[in-house]
């Protein structure tokens, strides 16, 4: 178990890798094709649009731009300095600028939460506390995305980064432990063999809480 200052640790050492190679992580990404991942959350999200859609670990704000093309009220979120203002000026949108490790959101505000290679950097330590913060966000039945690189439940640093690569059956454990209802789970890229597909992407809906 990690103790607080080396939690805080992890945060600077993950951030500071982000801030420093902000640019070239723009050049490397901008062009991704993950509309089979926009599609899983809006299709997954009931009732009429405009959608309240968190992107977590919005990153420079591609993903931000292209829901805010489609007219959704999008709000971005991430721990690097760089990365918020460059996604504040590509998108136009609202950034919030929060270590995941010390994540304050709105309670049952959004309709969808996408987290697009963002939460594997979470210590799995931490995931409980940070998924019952994205379940707490969202409204009643809203929806949560995650992409992760999967793995066998390795995790710790390299390079410069902290990331927990968990399997399919260590994922679904801990997403329904915070109370969410899986939807889908899908491996990408698409179209290759199973081995060949190292991301890991699931659906959730928020379990409605019988009073």
């Amino acid at each position: 178990m990690f103790d607080k200052a080396q939690l805080r640790r992890i945060s600077e050492i993950t951030i500071g890798h982000y801030d420093r190679s902000a640019e070239d992580y723009w050049y490397g990404t901008r062009d991704h094709d993950v509309s089979q991942n926009y599609e899983a959350l809006l299709d997954a999200i009931e009732g009429e649009p405009p959608y309240a859609i968190l992107d977590l670990g919005c990153g420079p704000g591609r993903d931000l731009r292209y829901f805010r093309s489609l007219g959704h009220d999008a709000t971005g979120l991430d721990g690097s300095k760089e990365f918020v203002a460059m996604a504040r000026s590509y998108s136009g949108c609202e950034v919030l600028h929060q270590d995941f490790l010390k994540i304050e959101l709105p309670e049952s505000h959004f309709d969808g939460v996408f987290a697009n290679a963002s939460l594997f950097h979470v210590p799995s330590q931490e995931l409980p506390r940070v998924l019952l913060e994205l379940f707490t966000s969202l409204k009643s039945r809203g929806v949560l995305f995650c992409s992760n690189p999967r793995g066998e439940n390795e995790e710790g640093l390299s390079a410069n980064r902290y990331s927990c690569f968990l399997d399919l059956d260590t994922w679904r454990d801990y997403v329904t432990a915070a109370g969410f209802i899986e939807v889908r789970y899908y491996f990408r890229p698409p179209g290759l063999p199973c081995h060949k597909q190292p991301w890991l992407a699931t659906v959730w809906r928020k379990r409605v809480l019988s009073s």
